[in-house]
């Protein structure tokens, strides 16, 4: 039996040779049980993207197998959280991982800025997760208990740039001068192992206004950078010129 975590592109069972059952997040979350069922009378495989243990949910299905005395086994993949390596930033000088979520009229949290900026304090580069929303419910159709989605939606690297610039502008008008800034260097990039991957470095405002076509989009803070790392950027340099002048603080 092969479970599958419902993915932006769906893999096909031919290429398989066996039935899929898609599981969705609410499925993996509230509904592990139901992957495990069989699993003793019968082998069952539960494909995901990028690392098996990148999420916490997927940990829990591997207690509650050993709970129930199943054996399991592990085969590891890559995921966003070494992939990153593609840009020229090296792994080992990245600090927490933050992820930026959709802002909304009422609700606009500030929180990974604070990560973003102690990374950067210790010079360490941040990747930024940028939000996905899949088979959400509006308010409405929440509170009526009515089973219909919005249409997905990926933040992009320019939507999560102008997000940090806006905290950027909230910042300064509380008196604060945040370690993150307009020309601060920062990567974009999206579709990262695909055939058509793309990646671009240049400030923090220029990635505001980059398109970098569908997703899955991904954004890097840096922080104080090897001359390796700025010579491996600049490949990907939006403009060249304005690259060397702001990255120039920066180096070590």
């Amino acid at each position: 039996m092969f479970w599958c975590l419902e993915l932006l592109y769906q893999p096909e069972e031919e290429f398989y040779g066996k039935e899929l059952i898609l599981a969705d997040r609410e499925t993996v979350e509230q509904e592990a049980d139901s992957i495990l069922k069989e699993a003793d009378v019968c082998d069952v495989a539960f494909l995901v993207v990028g690392d098996p243990f990148g999420a916490t949910t997927h940990s829990d299905l591997v207690l509650r197998a050993v709970k129930l005395g199943i054996p399991y086994k592990v085969i590891h993949n890559a995921s966003i959280m070494n992939a990153v390596g593609c840009c020229g930033l090296q792994l080992y000088k990245f600090g927490e991982a933050v992820s930026v979520v959709f802002w909304t009229d009422t609700w606009k949290p500030e929180s990974f800025f604070d990560k973003i900026e102690k990374n950067r304090q210790n010079g360490m580069h941040t990747l930024c997760l940028l939000d996905i929303k899949v088979k959400e419910q509006s308010l409405e159709n929440l509170m009526k208990g009515r089973k219909i989605y919005e249409p997905p939606r990926y933040m992009s690297v320019n939507q999560a740039a102008e997000q940090l610039l806006a905290i950027i502008q909230n910042r300064r008008l509380q008196g604060e001068e945040p370690a993150i800034t307009e020309n601060t260097i920062c990567v974009g990039l999206a579709r990262v192992g695909a055939p058509d991957q793309k990646i671009v470095s240049g400030t923090l405002y220029q990635m505001s206004t980059v398109e970098l076509g569908g997703p899955l989009h991904s954004l890097i803070v840096t922080g104080t950078m090897h001359p390796l790392e700025l010579e491996m950027l600049k490949l990907f340099s939006v403009d060249s010129s304005s690259f060397e002048n702001n990255a120039f603080q920066r180096t070590t």
